[in-house]
């Protein structure tokens, strides 16, 4: 079960565990690491509740805790701080949550009174449960990093992204933003592929409804790419490049860190103008969402990378110094 590398004195060796929310993403991170997962089984009783069998002694141990609180969001949470305690009362050394994706990311704020800020709640959550620090993937909002008063270390996915596109070679390409809320990540995309940006403009005229009002910027005769964080009902995505289309761009595709894809989706993409559709590992899609449209790049490596230099002290920083940092 250890690394087959030098490991950081203060702790007995790395454990890469993980509960339901993301196995074949732990099992790319696991033999990244060249580590075996270890050995536990994560157990839901005829009553709903969770039940945990670790099989191998974790004490001392820096131990990597695998799970995306994906759907379903509660159960996979629950199991993520019932690992975090098993492990806390089994005298594991350090425990990292890595959650390649984090739920109730999008409760981040009061939009009227009397909300709940559930991100935060989750925050508190995870660090009562024992968590000596967290490791995560493009956040829905920068703020939540704030809501944890232990490490927390975010990767940014659109590299993985930037990269898929630029072997593409496409002539006359063009990102474009989605929305407002995107164009931060969207003009790194576009500084990282060295061409221009354009952003839609949008508005809601009724919840999960979306129409657009214009494009700020040129996209006639490109190759579009749109960039998103995460893609749920795809209502915002698919609208966005069916009006791309009609303003004469040549194509369009897009990509998202976060593949939600709930209710109508799948249904919605397949019947837009979208070329392709990437998206990263760290939802676990099922096979029967596995459409034509759809590309999905593993970011395995990326959290290997990361946890090996969170257990031997380096700075993360060194992951980004390319052009999409």
């Amino acid at each position: 079960m250890e690394v087959k590398k030098k490991m950081d004195g203060n702790f007995s060796g790395i454990k890469v565990i993980t509960g339901n929310g993301n196995q074949p993403l732990a099992r790319d991170i696991a033999a990244y690491l060249e580590v075996s997962l270890c050995n536990a089984e994560v157990m839901h009783f005829s009553d709903g509740e969770i039940g945990l069998n670790i099989h191998e002694s974790v004490r001392g141990a820096d131990v990597f805790v695998i799970q995306s609180t994906s759907n379903p969001c509660n159960d996979n949470l629950m199991e993520l701080l019932i690992l975090i305690d098993a492990l806390k009362r089994a005298s594991a050394g350090r425990i990292t949550a890595v959650m390649p994706y984090f739920g109730y990311a999008r409760q981040d704020r009061k939009a009227k009174s009397r909300d709940p800020i559930t991100a935060k709640l989750v925050a508190n959550l995870i660090t009562t449960a024992g968590a000596d620090r967290v490791l995560t993937m493009d956040l829905h909002s920068n703020q939540i990093q704030g809501f944890f008063d232990i490490p927390l270390d975010h990767l940014a996915g659109g590299s993985i992204i930037a990269d898929y596109f630029a072997s593409k070679n496409l002539d006359d390409m063009a990102v474009v933003a989605p929305d407002a809320g995107s164009v931060k990540r969207t003009r790194k995309l576009a500084r990282a592929l060295g061409v221009p940006f354009a952003i839609i403009d949008k508005e809601r005229p009724k919840p999960n409804e979306t129409a657009v009002m214009g494009v700020i910027g040129d996209v006639k005769g490109k190759n579009c790419i749109m960039i998103d964080d995460m893609i749920d009902t795809a209502g915002t995505i698919t609208t966005g490049a069916n009006a791309i289309m009609e303003l004469g761009a040549k194509s369009v595709r897009a990509g998202c860190t976060h593949g939600v894809f709930s209710g109508p989706a799948m249904e919605r993409i397949e019947k837009s103008a979208l070329e392709e559709l990437v998206t990263l590992d760290t939802i676990e899609i099922p096979e029967k969402k596995r459409i034509g449209k759809l590309k999905i790049l593993s970011t395995g490596a990326t959290f290997g990378r990361a946890i090996d230099y969170i257990h031997l002290g380096r700075p993360l920083s060194r992951l980004f110094t390319g052009s999409y940092s």
